[in-house]
């Protein structure tokens, strides 16, 4: 069987990606995949095929940018979906089924219809699929009506989803020879998509509902050894606190806040420098900045772990049994910040810029005993065979 996997998207998207095609060529399968050019060397690096799509990521990770007016949102929207036609076509090219991974995979679905093979939607949060029993999660650019119910929210989310991509998607199918759809969002994510998230960090909300299977997150094994610098660091002193915002933007000044936070709880430091560059503020020995390093081993030898609250890095922490706190910018980052306060594992930050202050308490009351406690119960309840129980599905479901 030969797989396209297929996410648009930063590290959160691209990770569990790779960890599933791992899972396939170790069941013999021929798998290549398809993600932004931010990924290529590393994963050209595991011996993966990799096909490239669309501009880089990591520029947009800093700094701070202005809303797209409304024609250069369909000047992004028509580029988008463009690139995504002819670049997935291309790489699905004698393939039996196409996997596309996150929100963005406008595409996918067409041309694995347009090529009469098979076509699985995965997404990473329970809370970006629709249900009745939570709302959509929040954008930036969309305003939904307040006091409506979740059913009314989901009915709005579709239909900014319509007039978002409907044209162009449609433009395209046509150009296809496909039909058009009615109904884009419902379209791509199919009557049953794939919930690749864990059933007990994050549960779909109906069990043994049959609209969703949950295969458990997707992990890749990391067995990268710290660096020297970084061992001696840890040796020093008592844990550390782990922050960092992985591939996304960070808010401005946060690294001295998370600092200053930290060092007023009289913990030390190690700050992930991440596509948001961040650094230390002096020059002090309590406080270590890092490169991408191996987070399944790191996240058990610190006292907590303040992050974004992407999907990877709160399951990271999860699975190490670290208290954390979620700093939550936008999207599903809010589902993980509540998932987090709800198992008594750590503090969900209020959806505001931190203070030194707001993020000192927050840190306080995750690194109480009873907190740490539970986070390190919780650890051993997070599965691992997540991304090998997809692989076996996809080759039941669609090898021969």
């Amino acid at each position: 069987m030969r797989v396209l996997l297929s996410a648009i998207g930063t590290r959160g998207e691209v990770q569990p990606v790779v960890a599933l095609a791992s899972e396939l060529r170790a069941l013999g399968q021929d798998v290549r995949v398809c993600v932004p050019p931010d990924f290529r060397d590393w994963i050209d690096g595991l011996g993966i095929p990799v096909v490239p799509i669309g501009p880089e990521l990591r520029r947009t990770a800093s700094g701070t940018q202005a809303p797209p007016t409304p024609e250069r949102l369909r000047e992004l929207v028509d580029g988008t979906v463009g690139a995504q036609f002819a670049t997935i076509t291309a790489a699905a090219e004698g393939c039996d089924v196409i996997v596309a991974c996150g929100a963005l995979q406008i595409a996918a679905r067409s041309i694995a219809e347009r090529m009469g093979i098979g076509y699985v939607y995965a997404g990473f949060c329970a809370v970006t699929l629709p249900s009745p029993h939570h709302a959509p999660p929040p954008l930036p650019t969309w305003k939904p009506t307040p006091g409506a119910d979740d059913r009314a929210l989901w009915a709005e989310d579709a239909r900014r989803w319509d007039a978002t991509w409907g044209a162009s998607l449609n433009s395209h199918r046509a150009s296809a020879g496909l039909p058009p759809v009615d109904g884009v969002r419902d379209h791509i994510f199919t009557d049953r998509p794939w919930l690749a998230a864990d059933p007990v960090l994050g549960p779909w909300p109906e069990p043994g509902d049959p609209y969703v299977v949950q295969t458990g997150a997707w992990i890749l094994p990391d067995r990268r050894p710290l660096s020297p610098s970084l061992e001696a660091f840890l040796g020093k002193g008592e844990p550390p606190v782990y922050f960092g915002f992985g591939s996304i933007r960070a808010p401005l000044g946060i690294a001295q806040v998370m600092i200053e936070s930290a060092r007023g709880l009289g913990r030390r430091v190690i700050v992930s420098r991440g596509w948001a560059d961040l650094s230390p503020v002096d020059d002090l020995p309590d406080c270590l900045a890092v490169d991408d390093v191996n987070q399944q081993e790191l996240f058990t030898r610190v006292a907590a772990v303040v992050h974004h609250g992407g999907a990877g890095t709160t399951t990271a922490a999860a699975r190490a049994g670290a208290p954390q706190v979620v700093l939550p910018q936008h999207y599903d980052q809010h589902y993980w910040a509540e998932r987090v306060r709800l198992l008594g594992v750590g503090a969900a930050h209020p959806p505001a810029v931190p203070t030194a202050g707001s993020l000192s308490a927050a840190l306080g009351h995750a690194l109480h005993p009873e907190v740490a406690a539970r986070a390190r119960d919780l650890a051993p309840r997070i599965r691992a065979d997540g991304a090998a129980t997809a692989a076996e599905r996809l080759v039941r479901d669609w090898s021969g």
